[in-house]
């Protein structure tokens, strides 16, 4: 009987912490990677995909290292009369400085920033993010002769500050809601059936300029979302550029 009461005892102390902590936890504001899932975080959020009725998708290339199928990508979005973005690292476009230039002038293309020395920017300080996009704008532009106003940030790694700063340079901060893990080289197939499964209205597709069956996809899923109805644009004409907010899944919405 004894062992009984303490039990219940316990139980009863154990409900009140809870309820406390819910009790807080409703003052201060759930924060972290479960709040962001329940829709209940104040943390600032990039743009993942856009909340439209027209059926259409952004393609987006990042380029940090190697260009030997970049020429091949551009000649199949050229085919199929498709356009797309090119995220590019401050090293590959000087390397590359005709190719992008190639790409730009395409018509096709539509160029971003996708940092300075490619780094996990959320570990930086502001005056480091700042510089990272500023050198990484300045770079670009002086190379294609166009303003850039998106900017995707290395390995998807983002803070407040990070988000903060990039607005401050006019920078548009985008992720992506449908990853093509070409850069885990899955196979063409697998990597068309997993875009194909994934895509809705204003999704934003993640590929890689180097990726080891890129090329072979890119036709599968371009094929695959026109048979779906699925138009192409790039990601600078389906954004909002004002009169906007970002539910918790990133999804960019028109007020």
């Amino acid at each position: 009987m004894r062992f009984l009461v303490m039990k219940k005892s316990g139980i009863v102390k154990t409900t009140i912490v809870a309820l406390v902590l819910c009790l807080l936890a409703g003052t201060v504001g759930i924060t972290g990677a479960a709040a962001v899932y329940g829709g209940k975080t104040t943390r600032k959020l990039p743009i993942y995909a856009v909340q439209t009725e027209e059926k259409v998708v952004a393609l987006s290339f990042d380029a940090s290292w190697g260009a030997e199928k970049t020429k091949d990508i551009l000649d199949t979005l050229t085919r199929y009369d498709v356009c797309a973005d090119y995220f590019v690292v401050s090293h590959w476009v000087e390397k590359n400085a005709d190719m992008l230039k190639t790409l730009s002038e395409s018509g096709r293309i539509e160029v971003g920033t996708h940092s300075n020395t490619h780094p996990h920017m959320s570990k930086l300080s502001r005056s480091q993010m700042a510089l990272e996009l500023s050198a990484s704008v300045s770079i670009i532009e002086n190379c294609i002769g166009k303003k850039v106003e998106l900017f995707r940030p290395p390995f998807g790694d983002y803070s407040d500050a990070l988000l903060e700063e990039a607005e401050k340079l006019g920078l548009y901060t985008i992720q992506w809601d449908v990853d093509s893990l070409d850069w885990k080289d899955l196979s063409a197939q697998a990597m068309a059936e997993r875009v194909l499964k994934g895509v809705k209205n204003g999704s934003i597709v993640l590929m890689h300029n180097d990726g080891k069956n890129t090329v072979q996809a890119l036709p599968l899923i371009i094929e695959g979302l026109k048979n779906k109805g699925y138009t192409f644009k790039t990601i600078g004409e389906i954004i909002y550029r004002d009169n906007y907010e970002i539910d918790h899944t990133g999804r960019q919405i028109r007020r």
